[in-house]
């Protein structure tokens, strides 16, 4: 008698149906059943923001959250909201404005800032700092992030 469980998500607008254990986190399953390696795993705590996701339009930690809890939702990863053009001028601000240095929690911060953005069109630098204090980066001081995602805001506000 096995253990796993029938799942059906859409990710990224991808309806999968996959036969999953209980205890797989949902990073886990978009990485390894998925191949969708945008998601990363840092601390498994849920304290670093690598592993964030959209869930049903809504940023989770992907690794505290279980892929049978996800059994009929709407997932988005980096790369659905890289693919559908949604983030692309944040990305290209990212690089412009040197945000991203190693790279390793740019998807959780840019999939962080796009739902900042999308519930305040032109927040302060300190409502970003805040909306994006659950994100942990060791390269670039945040200055340069919220650098960026301020520039992303003025800029979309300016119709650019």
């Amino acid at each position: 008698m096995s253990n796993k469980t029938d799942i059906s998500v859409n990710v990224n607008g991808r309806e999968y149906t996959r036969h999953v254990s209980p205890r797989v986190s949902l990073a886990d399953f978009i990485r390894h059943d998925l191949g969708l390696t945008g998601t990363h795993v840092g601390c498994e705590h849920g304290v670093c923001g690598a592993c964030v996701v959209k869930l049903d339009g809504k940023i989770v930690r992907s690794c505290l959250t279980l892929a049978v809890q996800t059994d009929g939702h709407a997932i988005e990863t980096i790369e659905g909201l890289s693919e559908s053009g949604e983030i692309s001028d944040m990305q290209e601000i990212f690089h412009k404005r040197n945000a991203l240095q190693c790279g390793y929690c740019t998807p959780g911060i840019l999939l962080t800032a796009a739902e900042l953005l999308e519930k305040t069109a032109t927040p302060d630098r300190e409502e970003i700092r805040e909306f994006l204090s659950g994100n942990l980066c060791r390269c670039t001081g945040y200055e340069a992030i919220i650098d960026a995602v301020e520039e992303t805001a003025r800029e979309r506000q300016d119709g650019k």
